[in-house]
């Protein structure tokens, strides 16, 4: 039974919790920080849409309660953690006319160092940002952090304990963790040897501290840079940084990363990253935090390293229109910490292109930090389609056939293996799991494991049998995983979504490229009218006028319907639903600015959704468009923006902030 919402968010609050307490405690993660990012921003999101928010929960603290022996300390500061960024047009779109301060971001174990009357009184961990530990013991065997200093008043300084990459190859063969493990990179190695309990372990630990940040001191000096350039004086050494005196293109930027990238390289310092910060104190006070990181400040993450693997063999899997999409299982291999075994091949094309065989070596990435992507292929030369390409459907065992579509703009034909077969089980399998879905009939409890199980029992055959597996209860129930409850459960999620909208309706009915807009679009066009847009149908109407709409969408609406078996089916499955009214319109506000626009929103906009967001520009008289064109009149621009910025800048559309957005709104 597929999880609720509410479920998922504690089990991921549970999850990230223990991963935190590998990393934090244990100095030992299971997980690579690609994966735990990815998870971190689903639990965003389900807070979000659930409205819950756990104390516990990793959003609410940067790190994890410490759980050692060791004492603790509460930062009267919280050290918090940053957002991170990987596409530079968002550190542009950061630096707000601003003078920034670019650092490196180093690899290792962050420290805060307070001093009374010259002398060095306290060292301890960040912790949990508002919790951490004491290790003023270790501080003599980490090379950089003075004892005493010729400054008589209170001073803080942040910093990081790291070891160099040469050290850690020569110590990972001779140190183990505390699950009696080899270390598997220096930064756990540092933060493991910053936290041992007897100042005597911890020496030969080749241990350094470099300063990033003056929490106290130094009066009112109102630049985070002349801070730290009062340090080097008392025995500190300092993070690499340097300060803009202008604002930054995408191309000075890159090359200001670089920089600091090579420093890093040619010195021997970790880093995995370049952390960016206003270097103005008091604007830089004035941005706030969340509870999880300061917003005056970003951590520019780079590109993954390439790994090597081989070849296994590759999977190929029906989708519910009949595309086989490939898959490659390779020999395992360790990307930061993570196992990955299988990454996705895309298409016919894409394996000519690289030449694929089976027992190639590839070159492997994890793009964006979280998706495995196939670089290179090592041995090239042996590509063999017939070796490589199934000639029958790995499902159903009917013949396949490779055709060509149209993939881009510039007229690049992409060669795609498909199964012809309707009643494939896989492709069966598919188009029930599209009709459950949240866009579509939005049933809960029908995971794909659960069709699989109740299409095998043959309880289903058609989508609309799922309005009647009532006449199987008594079997469903005796089933592994069910009983009364599950059962009931799942009925009343079967019931509730018999009350549809226009827009779910069409979803649910799968024709191909009929989603979210179109069928908004479609819904605007035939007033939520499922008998008119019918008529439209029988008509001939010419579907290619509609906004958006072109010849392939209007023929797919056609092809769908020449099907006798799809027209049955819209119409049986009509007369077991009800489908709503639609909702009143809210007025469009007077005055509006964006009346008859076309705005585009890309990134976060929080605290809201991307559909509130899309429902409040609808409300101003505007049409929330999916993709920047020459016809985009604004796009609002939130956070951890994408793609659809640069394409922006390229056509001189007008970019704003969620603030300017809702300011302008706002005064219509």
């Amino acid at each position: 039974m597929a999880q609720t919402d509410k479920e998922r968010l504690f089990e991921l609050i549970k999850l990230m919790n223990r991963y935190r307490h590998e990393y934090y405690n244990l100095n030992a993660p299971t997980v690579s920080d690609e994966v735990y990012d990815r998870l971190f921003d689903e639990l965003v999101s389900l807070q979000s849409k659930t409205n819950i928010y756990m104390a516990n929960s990793p959003t609410m603290a940067p790190g994890y309660p410490p759980v050692s022996k060791l004492e603790k300390v509460n930062h009267s500061i919280p050290l918090l953690s940053l957002d991170k960024v990987k596409d530079v047009n968002e550190l542009i779109t950061f630096q707000k006319q601003k003078q920034l301060m670019l650092m490196l971001k180093l690899d290792g174990l962050t420290l805060k160092l307070t001093y009374e009357r010259g002398e060095l009184i306290e060292a301890s961990t960040r912790g949990d940002g508002d919790v951490g530990e004491i290790v003023t013991h270790n501080v003599c065997s980490i090379s950089g952090i003075p004892i005493l200093v010729n400054h008589m008043e209170r001073l803080v300084v942040t910093g990081e304990v790291f070891i160099r990459p040469s050290d850690f190859e020569e110590l990972k063969d001779t140190l183990v963790d505390s699950k009696g493990e080899p270390y598997k990179n220096a930064r756990n190695l540092a933060a493991g040897s910053a936290r041992l309990f007897e100042p005597e372990e911890c020496k030969n630990r080749r241990l350094h501290f470099q300063a990033f940040n003056v929490l106290e001191g130094f009066g009112d000096i109102p630049y985070k840079s002349k801070k730290l350039g009062m340090l080097p004086a008392l025995g500190f050494e300092v993070c690499k940084f340097f300060v803009t005196n202008r604002p930054l293109n995408a191309q000075q930027m890159e090359m200001g990363i670089k920089q600091l990238q090579d420093y890093a390289k040619q010195n021997d310092i970790p880093i995995d990253g370049v952390v960016v910060t206003y270097n103005d104190i008091a604007f830089s006070k004035s941005c706030g935090r969340t509870g999880h990181h300061y917003k005056d400040g970003i951590a520019f993450k780079f590109e993954d390293d390439l790994y090597q693997t081989r070849l296994r063999s590759i999977e190929w899997t029906p989708s519910r229109f009949g595309i086989c999409a490939p898959v490659a299982v390779m020999d395992p291999v360790i990307i930061e910490g993570c196992e990955v075994t299988h990454a996705s091949l895309h298409n016919v094309s894409f394996i000519e292109n690289k030449e694929l065989a089976i027992g190639c070596r590839l070159l492997i990435s994890k793009r964006n930090m979280i998706i495995p992507q196939v670089e290179e292929n090592m041995d090239r030369g042996n590509y063999d389609p017939s070796q490589i390409i199934p000639a029958v459907c790995p499902c159903c065992k009917q013949p396949t056939q490779i055709r060509e579509s149209e993939a881009d703009k510039d007229g690049k034909v992409v060669k795609v293996l498909y199964c012809d077969n309707e009643a494939c089980d896989s492709r069966k399998l598919k188009k029930f799991v599209h009709f459950v879905s949240k866009k579509a009939m939005n049933i809960e409890g029908l995971a794909e494991g659960t069709l699989e199980k109740l299409i095998g029992c043959g309880f289903l055959h058609s989508v609309t049998d799922i309005y009647r597996l009532d006449n199987y209860r008594n079997q469903i129930i005796s089933l592994d995983g069910f009983g009364e409850k599950s059962w009931q459960k799942l009925w009343d999620a079967i019931q509730k979504s018999r009350n549809a909208t226009f827009e779910r309706f069409l979803i649910s009915m799968d024709i191909p490229m009929i989603g979210n807009d179109a069928s908004k679009t479609l819904a605007t066009a035939f007033g939520s009218d499922l008998g008119a847009f019918m008529d439209a149908v029988c008509c001939q109407y010419d579907f290619s006028q509609l906004p958006n709409f072109g010849e392939t969408l209007h023929s797919n609406i056609y092809d769908w319907f020449a099907s006798e078996e799809n027209f049955c089916l819209w119409y049986e499955l009509l007369d077991m639903l009800t489908i709503q009214e639609p909702a009143a319109t809210a007025p469009v506000a007077a005055g509006s600015p964006f009346a008859n626009m076309t705005i585009v929103v890309t990134g976060k906009v929080e605290p809201y959704t991307r559909d509130e967001v899309h429902a409040m520009i609808e409300s101003l008289g505007a049409k929330p468009g999916s993709s920047v064109s020459s016809k985009t009149d604004y796009l609002i621009c939130g956070d951890k923006a994408g793609s659809k910025l640069e394409k922006a800048r390229s056509l001189g559309v007008k970019v704003i902030t969620p603030m300017e957005f809702f300011s302008m709104a706002n005064a219509a």
